[in-house]
């Protein structure tokens, strides 16, 4: 399919996949069996301008768009998810502080986050906070010009590594919700340690840990927006970096779709290579198929972003959804066309299969993404639309 891509977008693409051909593929399965963080391919997303694709260019950045940022992210998820899950988590964390940030921190914090010198993170999950965020138990009180944080964030991409972290608190426990607040920490923070490195099933070379806040102090003007937006900040956040979520599922589908082809191609059993034969062509046909319509929806999705509309929760749940079902899909029936050597780690789409099943549960999980998608459809039917 063509996407009518700019030339900007076309130079990206290209970019980002001779980067994740050079130097990730490379490097990808020593990464995953050691837990690596892959440090010297972020130093080279950053030399190559591609850690600031979403920030603008007053602030470092490249202001390329949604769907160039989405370009980005399948390419590098072709190669690795580990090292796309650490991309995009950057951006991720980086949304708060775009939205919501003064200009005075956008100065402060953009430029080494679009240069890639320094990585961010964001905040929400909590061990009773997960799909349900009104869980949240950290609190942020004010004491004088600082605010006070006291809690534990759980399961929190880039945790350890990132330098600067976007995190949600409760500054009123009274009124639910709408009691919650963002702040930017910055590692160092006194009170501010982090937890054990996560033994993970798949993205093993993304770093997962707790961030821990006893008694943090930060300074009262890094609260993001006003007290209580704190769950409108996180859902915005969540709303733009969804369809980047969706860019994963659909890249690893793309890549785990390619090794099949090739193996398939190579395989020569009863005397022929065992890509004449209908049982596997269909497979293969449906694998094919799905990743185009999850690229079709993904891309459409990102261009929707762009055009300025402002509601597409719906939407970008959408693309979540359903490209990172494909991407689970395909990464297993990829691994059985393979058949026993795609269960061997020497070749790469067993390590595709373990790190697409995070796509299904993290920035919300498919089932209760469908809940939202569900709500969407009912206020729509409401209104008359």
């Amino acid at each position: 399919m063509d996407y009518q891509l700019t030339e900007e977008q076309v130079m990206i693409r290209d970019l980002a996949r001779q980067i994740a051909r050079e130097r990730v593929v490379p490097v990808r399965a020593e990464m995953d069996e050691k837990g690596i963080f892959p440090w010297e391919i972020i130093k080279v997303l950053g030399e190559s301008d591609l850690m600031g694709l979403h920030i603008p260019q007053e602030y470092g950045g490249m202001a390329s768009g949604a769907l160039a940022h989405m370009v980005a992210i399948e390419e590098l998820s072709k190669a690795c998810l580990g090292v796309s899950t650490t991309y995009a988590a950057n951006a991720l964390g980086t949304f708060p502080l775009l939205f919501f940030g003064s200009d005075e921190k956008k100065k402060k914090f953009l430029p080494e986050i679009a240069s890639g010198k320094r990585l961010v993170a964001f905040a929400l999950t909590e061990a009773n906070a997960g799909s349900d965020a009104s869980g949240i138990q950290t609190t942020a009180k004010l004491d004088g010009n600082e605010y006070v944080l006291n809690g534990t964030k759980q399961w929190i991409t880039n945790g350890g590594e990132a330098e600067i972290y976007t995190v949600v608190a409760m500054t009123d426990k009274s009124r639910g919700a709408r009691g919650a607040s963002a702040f930017v920490v910055e590692k160092g923070a006194p009170g501010f340690t982090f937890g054990k490195k996560e033994d993970k099933m798949g993205i093993r070379c993304s770093a997962t840990r707790e961030l821990v806040f006893e008694n943090c102090r930060i300074p009262k003007d890094n609260l993001l927006g006003r007290e209580g937006m704190g769950f409108l900040v996180a859902m915005k956040t969540l709303d733009h970096s969804r369809c980047g979520v969706g860019s994963q599922g659909l890249g690893v589908a793309a890549g785990a779709l390619d090794e099949a082809v090739k193996f398939a191609r190579e395989r020569v059993q009863f005397g022929h290579p065992i890509i004449g034969f209908q049982a596997i062509q269909h497979m293969l046909a449906d694998m094919a198929t799905a990743v185009e319509a999850a690229r079709a929806l993904v891309y459409s999705v990102a261009r929707a972003m762009e055009s300025g509309v402002k509601d597409f929760s719906k939407v970008s749940a959408m693309a979540k959804v359903f490209a990172t079902d494909v991407g689970m899909r395909v990464t297993t029936d990829a691994v059985q066309i393979l058949g026993g050597s795609g269960y061997m780690k020497e070749y790469p789409v067993e390590k595709m299969m373990r790190d697409a099943k995070i796509l299904q549960i993290f920035e919300g999980t498919n089932q209760i993404l469908r809940n939202v998608i569900g709500q969407e459809l009912n206020k729509e039917a409401a209104r008359g639309n």
